[in-house]
């Protein structure tokens, strides 16, 4: 389960491949089903109170590319003000770097506890801190179910979505937590006991970050359970990761963003627990304060004037939840840490190899239906991006077969009489229709031919009907 550099798991195969093995497994298309139609519903009717909901989509586009313009200036007033309030600043120009930083602010810990965190899944800090002697505890409810599990992730904000109440509760009694039954009541409890156990005898913590105002230097944790809450107020020391592009300008700009996620990923008007800390206050809170700030591909990204829009991203999950190829492959198909439609658009920038054969399919795995784009808070064209990247996959991979065929028709209806008699060559075809149909055509057209019937040509061109009755 280690984390290739930077975001995709290590021998995934290609999201073609993946997609069908989910597809065979009913129980996890059911729960898919179920969560994500849940989920799409109550968002529905949170979002329909509104009526400002797409001036407030808007104004979230606009302070998000004005960030991400003048993303220089706006990080350097966030590293000030940090700085000024106690905290300490790091940078990290990728996950080696960054999980080489981590791991020397944990010191001698042997454990630490989390805060839910995307960044830190990104960068594969779980496993670089398991391989230098500590154990990363994580105490999202979902996450802790997912590392019990020994599994993957397959959602932004629910990661064990692919899990129904049953097969938790089996991860629960294998990991030895006190679980009787699989009510929710009990499940909940049996992770509350494991937990507290946890808050209270570990020093360090680690957290992500939703946000962070460069006026102020504070940044700011929305979760919905409390566990973020124990971890950025009991242990000695806090370090937090966060990606370059979570930053925003001002407490005002802030507000916007307040009320576009949690309406967009949890369906709740007002987040339950939203953490604030700026620096360090003498006697509350963690004493020592560290911000490891993330690039990661971040800013290969921003030099793409359309793909930068990913970067736009508030993590709400909007996006996977109405999305009809993730509702029956699942998050774990898309081999990344970011699943769904965004994970299809950031991956492979993040990656920033279009060579990579498991990130280059990522761009194919959508119907372009736009869905994602009608409900995304930011307003992140996705299907736009996703034909940009598709077509700088294929220019990657040079000549082949395809793209000579393409530039063969290109060629060809460049040039009304070589369009026509194309047509005419190709109306030869009716010959292998047998009853009215033709089941088998030689050559590349087989593929075709295997699960459909191709449609018999006409005798004639409409262009040569049109010339014979209307002169």
């Amino acid at each position: 389960m280690g984390a290739r550099n930077p975001v995709t798991w290590l021998g995934s195969p290609t999201f073609p491949e993946a997609a069908r093995a989910a597809l065979a497994d009913t129980q996890l298309r059911r729960n898919l089903r179920n969560a994500t139609t849940t989920i799409r519903g109550r968002r529905a009717e949170v979002v329909g109170e509104l009526p400002d909901w797409e001036e407030l989509r808007l104004a979230g586009e606009a302070i998000k590319d004005r960030v991400l313009h003048h993303l220089d200036s706006y990080l350097e007033q966030l590293e000030a003000s940090v700085t000024a309030r106690g905290g300490t600043v790091h940078w990290a120009r990728d996950a080696a770097e960054a999980n080489a930083i981590v791991r020397d602010l944990v010191g001698d810990a042997r454990e630490v506890v989390k805060v839910k965190s995307m960044a830190t899944a990104e960068i594969g800090l779980n496993e670089a801190l398991e391989a230098a002697g500590v154990h990363a505890v994580e105490t999202d409810l979902a996450e802790l179910i997912v590392q019990l599990g020994d599994d993957r992730p397959s959602h932004i904000l629910v990661p064990a979505i692919h899990r129904n109440r049953a097969e938790i509760r089996d991860i629960f009694r294998t990991a030895g937590l006190d679980a009787e039954s699989d009510e929710p009541r009990v499940l909940a409890e049996a992770a509350r006991a494991h937990l507290r156990r946890k808050f209270l005898s570990c020093d360090v913590a680690i957290s992500g970050a939703n946000f962070a105002v460069a006026d102020t230097g504070s940044v700011v944790v929305l979760e919905s359970e409390g566990n973020g809450r124990m971890c950025l107020t009991l242990p000695k020391k806090l370090i937090t990761v966060m990606g370059l592009e979570k930053v925003v300008p001002t407490w005002q700009d802030l507000e916007v963003f307040l009320q576009l996620l949690p309406r967009s990923s949890t369906a709740e008007r007002m987040n339950p627990y939203t953490s604030v800390w700026t620096g360090v206050t003498p006697g509350d809170g963690p004493q020592e304060f560290h911000l490891v700030l993330l690039d990661n591909g971040r800013t290969r990204t921003l030099a793409d004037p359309v793909g930068r829009q990913a970067l736009r991203c508030i993590r709400c999950s909007a996006c996977l939840n109405v999305c009809p190829v993730y509702e029956r492959t699942g998050g774990k198909s898309y081999g990344s840490v970011y699943p769904g439609p965004i994970g299809a658009i950031l991956t492979p920038q993040l990656v920033g190899d279009p060579h990579d054969e498991q990130a280059a399919s990522l761009p194919y795995a959508s119907s372009l239906c736009g869905a994602c784009f009608e409900v995304c808070p930011v307003r992140i064209d996705i299907p736009e991006v996703l034909t940009h990247l598709r077509a700088e996959v294929v220019a990657a991979k040079g000549r082949t077969a395809e793209s000579v065929a393409m530039a063969a028709a290109a060629w060809v209806f460049a040039s009304p009489k070589r369009y026509e008699s194309a047509q005419r060559i190709g109306s030869l075809a009716r010959f292998l229709a047998r009853d009215g149909r033709i089941s088998w055509l030689p050559g590349p057209g087989a593929a075709w031919t295997s699960s459909r019937d191709a449609p018999v040509p006409a005798r004639e061109s409409f262009r040569e009907w049109w010339r014979k009755n209307r002169g």
